[in-house]
Formats: C-alpha cells, sequence, structure tokens
C-alpha cells in the first residue's frame, strides 16, 4: 500500500481490513493509528437513505490534494481515505478516514483536518431520501461544520 490512498465506491468498507492494510504498510515505524468512521443517521426515524453523488475522478483528484495537503502539515506515515456514494442507508458506513504518524497528536489532528474538509468542501452532493417513500433536500454544511474547517486555514502542526 502507498503512504496515502483515496476511493470513492459504493460499497461498503471494512473498518478492520483497512485498518491492518495500513498497518501492515509501515512495518513497525508507526506510533499511532488514528481512525474516524462515519455512519449514515437515521435522523430520529425520518431518513430511509442518503444518496451522494460525485464527478468521478474529480472528486479523487481534489480529496488527493487535501491528502497531500495533510502530509505537508503533520509527519504523517499513510493515510487512507475511503468516501461512499450511491445510495447509504442509516447504520451503514459512509466515510472512512485513517491516518497513522510516529505520534498520536500528528495523527488525531491530520484525521481531524481531513474530516473537517470531507464534511464541508469534497465534491459531493447530498439528497435526503425520506422514510415516508419522498425524496428531501440536499445537504449543506452546517456553519458548525464550516467553523470546524475555518480553524485549518491558519493552524500548522
Amino acid at each position: 500500500m502507498s503512504a496515502a490512498t483515496v476511493s470513492i465506491q459504493s460499497e461498503p468498507f471494512d473498518l478492520a481490513q483497512e485498518v491492518a492494510r495500513l498497518e501492515a504498510g509501515l512495518a513497525g515505524r508507526a506510533g499511532a493509528v488514528v481512525t474516524f468512521s462515519g455512519l449514515c443517521r437515521d435522523e430520529a426515524g425520518r431518513l430511509a437513505a442518503l444518496e451522494l453523488e460525485h464527478y468521478p475522478g474529480m472528486a479523487e483528484a481534489e480529496i488527493g490534494r487535501v491528502v497531500e495537503d495533510a502530509f505537508a502539515r503533520w509527519p504523517l506515515l499513510a493515510a487512507r481515505v475511503i468516501h461512499r456514494h450511491g445510495l447509504v442507508r442509516p447504520g451503514d458506513g459512509i466515510v472512512l478516514v485513517v491516518t497513522a504518524s510516529g505520534h498520536r497528536i500528528a495523527a488525531f489532528e491530520a484525521a481531524s483536518f481531513l474530516m473537517d474538509y470531507l464534511k464541508t468542501r469534497a465534491p459531493f452532493w447530498k439528497r435526503e431520501h425520506l422514510a415516508d417513500g419522498t425524496t428531501g433536500s440536499w445537504v449543506e454544511a452546517t456553519a458548525a461544520d464550516d467553523a470546524a474547517a475555518d480553524r485549518w486555514k491558519t493552524a500548522r502542526a
């Protein structure tokens, strides 16, 4: 496995398998591996599914650039980002971020940085499919999500 990989896929991911694959490529060099797995919520029973759309090729390239930025900011040894597209049901994984570094702070901060980008600026469009059978609205990033992402405009490791 190369130091950084990005996948956009419709298939579910296996968190344990992805972490094991990343760790196998580190040969004992890492002191910390941080994972974040984002799940689809049912929004108190209101949501039947989330539909995620993207432009193939463009989404991978954009996320890849942000992963490169994370490597420039923190002493990462490896990173893995997976983002699902298509229909995702409540309880299913939508996104996985795995970062590895010699030390925990770099791994945690890089994972947080990547998730803040994915949540607010990654080129995905999300539409709700409601439990009553109707198609809901397109989902936008919240003000809290934007504020979390804004902290990285000046923050450096």
